[in-house]
């Protein structure tokens, strides 16, 4: 059984047209299994990423058998637990990737499988960084030309969703 961590962006929600849809996504899947996080009220990155640890931890979850998923600062978060921990996949999107503001700009991961998703227009989380935080760690990239939200991209990313978790299935361990 896989467990599927996602996690929404700093002004969304668990209940977000993105997350529901991922959700979506892994509840027809069998042998995954969704926990969609709860960050409202939680401004900063370091008490989401606290939240994220203690869900993970209060629910016995070994994070070698759990994709961890997520969209801005929810990407980040993902990826930050997959830079500390080698999880079985990081699929991040628009992730908050290279922004000063934030603790770790460009964490090195230890993801079994990672893929990135985000647009050309985006203009809050620039596209520079994240193609290079890609590019030095060989990861795989999809760059669409759509804005932070990717909302006119939901299917394509639905579609590289479904295709990562099917390959995170056949590589869980025994």
């Amino acid at each position: 059984m896989i467990t599927v961590y996602l996690s929404h962006g700093l002004e969304s929600g668990p209940g977000a047209l993105k997350m529901q849809a991922l959700k979506g996504v892994v509840e027809k899947l069998e042998d995954c299994e969704p926990v969609v996080m709860d960050y409202r009220d939680m401004p900063e990155p370091q008490t989401r990423l606290k939240h994220l640890y203690q869900t993970l931890n209060a629910r016995g979850d070994n994070p070698a058998e759990c994709v961890m998923a997520g969209s801005s600062l929810g990407g980040w978060l993902s990826a930050m637990v997959s830079a500390e921990h080698a999880t079985l996949g990081c699929f991040l999107i628009a992730p908050a990737i290279g922004l000063p503001d934030y603790p770790d700009m460009s964490p090195t991961l230890k993801a079994h499988a990672t893929h990135i998703v985000h647009g050309w227009q985006d203009n809050v989380v620039p596209p520079g960084p994240v193609i290079e935080f890609a590019q030095q760690q060989r990861l795989s990239l999809r760059l669409i030309d759509d804005d932070h939200r990717l909302h006119n991209s939901l299917s394509v990313i639905l579609n590289d969703f479904e295709y990562f978790l099917r390959g995170c299935l056949t590589h869980m361990p025994a």
